[in-house]
């Protein structure tokens, strides 16, 4: 199965959605109709049982996604600019972070402003070892406002993003990987079959504690939720399930287990 939108790509492989960002000529900026077509793949892709993991990536060999158009906001009002931010949380950033699949990106070459913001709101993050990784909005006169202020400190520590904001300075691959922004360094020819490797692990577990997991992780960062007590109530429910009565039973059986979701 394969859908084509004018700027979005998307595929199923063995049971793994691959989206990709289709506008090379633009370094896959992020316009309002990209967003629009990257939240409808999704709104879909969530509902498909037999979809284990999403895999986020950009078109050609330069770039993931080296930011938003800037050319669609450069005469915004103030009002114009708070909704741009209000929109772009609901229908992609926060929605990828709370998405009840995991969501691996797949960045190959330049992630800057939404592009690392994209990166940072997926759950694990394999970066090519040419990408280069920023938030450069100071120099433009704006922040960061599609949640880069708040997870870039949360993965990398707070003088860390102090520094790579209020400066716009890029980092490469590696520093990526030692400041913990991303999970793992690949060549670009490598990239998607690490994230393969992932997906496939992913897999072979439950969907429905995967999806928990993610929802009792969220919570430890989220200020108005205890995380410890979204834990403990999240944990009997999973008993419950047809996926723990599944698990529990092929490990006494000391059999592969077949799960369901």
């Amino acid at each position: 199965m394969v859908a084509i939108s004018e700027y979005v790509l998307s595929e199923v492989k063995n049971g793994v959605l691959i989206i990709t960002i289709n506008r090379p000529d633009k370094l896959n900026a992020l316009n309002k109709q990209t967003i629009e077509e990257l939240h409808e793949i999704l709104v879909e892709a969530e509902n498909m049982s037999d979809l284990r993991a999403v895999i986020l990536t950009g078109a050609g060999q330069k770039a993931f996604v080296a930011g938003a158009d800037i050319a669609e906001f450069a005469n915004f009002s103030v009002e114009q600019g708070k909704q741009l931010s209000s929109l772009g949380h609901f229908k992609i950033f926060n929605f990828i972070e709370n998405y009840s699949k995991p969501i691996i990106a797949a960045v190959n070459g330049f992630a800057l402003g939404g592009g690392l913001e994209l990166a940072m709101a997926c759950h694990i993050r394999v970066v090519s070892d040419n990408a280069k990784m920023g938030l450069p909005e100071v120099s433009l006169g704006v922040i960061p406002g599609y949640g880069g202020t708040q997870r870039l400190a949360q993965l990398v520590g707070k003088g860390k993003a102090f520094e790579m904001v209020i400066t716009a300075d890029m980092i490469n691959a590696q520093d990526a990987y030692k400041w913990g922004l991303a999970n793992y360094v690949t060549t670009q020819d490598e990239l998607l079959n690490k994230c393969f490797e992932i997906t496939n692990k992913i897999a072979s577990k439950s969907p429905t504690a995967i999806k928990t997991a993610i929802k009792v992780i969220n919570a430890g960062y989220n200020n108005s939720l205890n995380g410890f007590e979204v834990e403990i109530e999240e944990f009997g429910k999973s008993f419950g399930t047809a996926d723990f009565k599944e698990g529990v039973g092929a490990f006494l059986e000391k059999r592969k287990a077949d799960f369901k979701g």
